[in-house]
């Protein structure tokens, strides 16, 4: 694959034989090959602000294949860097290994909607394995830098889920995690509506989180659960999603 050879037809507005465009936001330009097993990411211009970050903390591609590295080494999952380089205008771009699974979103919005039989049966579970999951990679000095549920790909197989975490650019690695960093993460968690997402799926998948987080007494995980609701809960209000 002349992976050169596809990001400039990409990058030029046209598209490869087999390849389309996917949902992005307006700061990257993705696209799947037709087997769906890679994907093309084009980092487009943020600002003058971002050029001065690229000076001391690297490219937002040089980043995004630091933090992929840093999770595998871990053994997180994350996409795995295929290729990268440049285009005109200093602009990057990155090809990846798809990961396996959808959304964690599609999964509790879409696949598993049905309250009850072997649909809640697995949302339960998918909710608690998901907040071991988090537990644990916050517990390894691990924050995502955004976290919501359809940057997290869950798929099931063999009586059990496993996770990914994609769009790691903006990930920070620090030991131990900062608490602050920690709160918004399970703030964007939270930003589901309640038909998506009840109290008590809320709970399932807190008290998962709180099991891995040893380092937190019982009152700090509870303030910090509830501030992280709570910050969720204004954001959607303020975005007219929820009265």
């Amino acid at each position: 694959m002349n992976y050169q050879l596809i990001a400039d037809t990409i990058a030029d507005e046209r598209m490869p034989e087999g390849w389309r465009l996917v949902g992005s936001s307006v700061h990257a330009r993705v696209a799947v090959n037709g087997d769906g097993d890679v994907y093309y990411k084009e980092f487009l211009p943020r600002g003058p602000l971002e050029r001065l970050k690229a000076i001391v903390r690297g490219s937002r591609a040089t980043r995004a294949r630091h933090h992929n590295d840093l999770l595998r080494q871990a053994g997180f999952t994350a996409p795995e860097n295929l290729a990268w380089g440049r285009l005109s205008g200093g602009r990057e771009y990155l090809f990846s290994a798809t990961v396996a699974g959808e959304g964690v979103t599609t999964w509790l919005r879409h696949t598993l909607t049905e309250r009850a039989g072997e649909a809640l049966t697995r949302r339960r579970q998918l909710l608690r394995e998901l907040g071991d999951f988090i537990g644990r990679m916050h517990a390894a000095g691990f924050v995502h830098g955004d976290l919501r549920t359809s940057n997290v790909m869950a798929d099931y197989s063999e009586g059990q889920f496993a996770f990914a975490l994609i769009d790691n650019e903006r990930n920070i690695y620090k030991t131990p995690a900062e608490g602050r960093a920690i709160l918004r993460n399970i703030m964007q968690l939270n930003m589901l509506l309640p038909c998506d997402l009840s109290d008590r799926d809320r709970m399932r998948f807190f008290l998962q989180w709180r099991a891995r987080m040893t380092d937190f007494s019982d009152t700090e995980a509870r303030v910090l659960g509830l501030r992280a609701y709570d910050w969720a809960m204004d954001r959607l209000r303020a975005k007219g999603k929820l009265e």
